[in-house]
């Protein structure tokens, strides 16, 4: 009676721990006839079983093993300042430095700031909002940055870029990676990347998102310029469904974002579209398609989507 006792306990004990193994693959079973000690065995091995964490596909490499640059921050508004071995071009102004900061912005003419402020941006400053939000209230991590003017990581860039924008014919020059990562154990809680790449006349600039934890106070994604129509926010970065960026794109590829950084002409690219007739432009549902196909070109071309092209109609009237 005694010994059913105590495996009674044991199995208790057993089904009270075993759900906070989240990653074990093996699962103990307890028979009338298992010596005691030897119950404890199948538990430690199951533990030891835990996949190891990978980063996600669409990241540029990053961390003190490619060389980067790192900062462990705790609970603290830091930003550092970057001096640019190429200059950059964000939206008409030129740059030959910037700073990263650690609550998810990489600015060109601030060197700090609070949480998101204002909503939406006002045209302050030129930024790219990676993910903005208060982290230095409630979380830890590491900021890492390099850049780049030869190499893989150029190759790299200059497929992906072309691949995006594909009548571009583009060859990157210079490619300047910034990542975040915070909650480090055992694997980055939240995790995102802002790629800045530039070459020729061209500049353009990706935002990558992986996993993100819950984030307190108000969270912005995208960028703002200075006294300028040039400014994007990320819809789901702001109605509450940040967590959802890992699947959200622009340019067809889960998790990506990427823009276009020149100003006036170089923003300009062809596209075709082929009419089956003349109605596809004079009937109602044909014109709508037709628009429709137009924005989307546009949206892979960089473009925000946070527009619409509507029709209008023009009445002559004789004099």
């Amino acid at each position: 009676m005694k010994l059913i006792l105590v495996l009674q306990r044991l199995l208790l004990f057993i089904s009270v721990l075993g759900p906070t193994r989240a990653q074990s693959t093996t699962q103990t079973t307890l028979a009338e006839n298992t010596p005691l000690e030897s119950t404890t065995a199948p538990s430690v091995i199951a533990m030891s079983s835990a996949q190891p964490w990978t980063v996600p596909e669409i990241f540029y490499s990053f961390g003190s093993a490619e060389g980067d640059t790192e900062h462990i921050v705790n609970f603290d508004e830091s930003s550092y300042p970057v001096a640019l071995s190429s200059p950059f071009t964000f939206f008409g102004h030129t740059y030959n430095s910037l700073y990263v900061i650690y609550n998810g912005l990489l600015t060109f003419t601030i060197t700090s700031t609070s949480g998101p402020n204002y909503s939406p941006f006002r045209g302050r400053e030129d930024f790219i909002a990676a993910l903005w939000n208060d982290y230095d209230d409630y979380y830890t991590g590491v900021l890492s940055y390099q850049q780049y003017t030869n190499g893989s990581v150029l190759d790299r860039a200059t497929q992906d870029i072309n691949q995006h924008f594909s009548a571009v014919n583009f060859r990157a020059s210079w490619v300047f990676v910034a990542t975040w990562r915070y909650n480090l154990q055992p694997n980055p809680a939240i995790l995102f990347q802002v790629v800045l790449i530039s070459g020729g006349n061209w500049s353009f600039f990706l935002m990558n998102y992986g996993d993100c934890a819950f984030l307190y106070e108000a969270v912005e994604a995208g960028y703002d310029t200075i006294n300028s129509v040039s400014k994007f926010v990320i819809p789901d970065s702001t109605n509450g469904n940040y967590r959802n960026l890992k699947n959200t794109t622009n340019v067809n590829v889960p998790g990506r974002w990427a823009f276009i950084s020149n100003k006036g002409l170089e923003n300009i690219i062809g596209t075709q579209f082929k009419l089956t007739s003349f109605l596809d432009l004079t009937q109602s549902d044909n014109l709508e398609a037709v628009l429709q196909q137009i924005k989307q070109v546009l949206v892979s071309r960089g473009l925000s989507g946070n527009f619409e092209i509507q029709k209008r109609s023009v009445k002559e009237v004789q004099p």
